[in-house]
């Protein structure tokens, strides 16, 4: 399948002596957004956790756009991190001591942008996911739904090739869930992002082109894989 963004080939990945990937094989197409499912204690975060290079499989292959990421030493995957990739996480894991548009400033910043064009690149994401007036506020000032949404701005302000959700709205209500999720998705089709998305819920998959099942380490479709060419 040469159309393809980012796959996983026959990953398998260990913690001490407790499997968590048992040969998980999944590939993904340019701006698909595909949900990743699963119980707890699957391997849905741990596969997520490989394709973004934050893992090392301990065999196995992990393919980004063509390269092998697995093989890339830790320097090299970083960079990959901060400049292909976006992430969201549950709980949005923002830094306290910094403002919202600083948050959001902040994967720019890293990547040597100056602070003044990163705020100034950070700063129409508040009107795009309807958090006017919030830029100056700190986390422990916003509604779980406002630092989410900042969570998700952050994901996508270096405008990355792939944006990796991992249990995005779990520690939402389900009206808020559902806002952030329909600006992660109207987000990430407006600017072609492909998104890998980890979840337990039905209704948070329900946003995805596909669903995939992680079940004892292993991959199994459950919706027909996209035609890849």
């Amino acid at each position: 399948m040469s159309d393809v963004m980012i796959e996983a080939r026959d990953a398998v990945r260990s913690f001490g002596q407790t499997p968590a990937l048992r040969g998980a094989t999944v590939a993904v197409a340019p701006g698909e957004i595909l949900a990743i499912m699963g119980p707890s204690g699957s391997g849905k975060s741990t596969l997520l956790h490989c394709l973004a290079g934050i893992l090392v499989p301990d065999s196995g292959e992990i393919h980004f756009d063509g390269r092998r990421l697995d093989t890339m030493d830790e320097a090299a995957r970083s960079a990959l991190r901060r400049d292909r990739f976006g992430f969201v996480f549950q709980f949005g894991q923002l830094v306290p001591e910094l403002t919202a548009e600083e948050n959001v400033a902040l994967p720019l910043l890293l990547g040597g942008v100056r602070r003044d064009a990163a705020l100034r690149q950070a700063r129409p994401w508040f009107g795009r996911l309807g958090l006017d007036g919030l830029e100056r506020r700190r986390s422990g000032e916003l509604s779980g739904g406002q630092a989410q949404r900042v969570a998700l701005a952050r994901g996508l302000v270096t405008s990355p090739k792939v944006l990796f959700a991992d249990e995005p709205t779990g520690s939402l209500d389900s009206l808020t869930g559902e806002q952030v999720m329909d600006q992660m998705v109207g987000a990430a089709r407006e600017h072609g992002t492909t998104v890998v998305l980890v979840t337990h819920e039905a209704r948070v998959a329900a946003y995805a082109d596909r669903h995939v099942m992680v079940r004892d380490g292993k991959v199994a479709a459950l919706t027909p894989e996209r035609v890849l060419s």
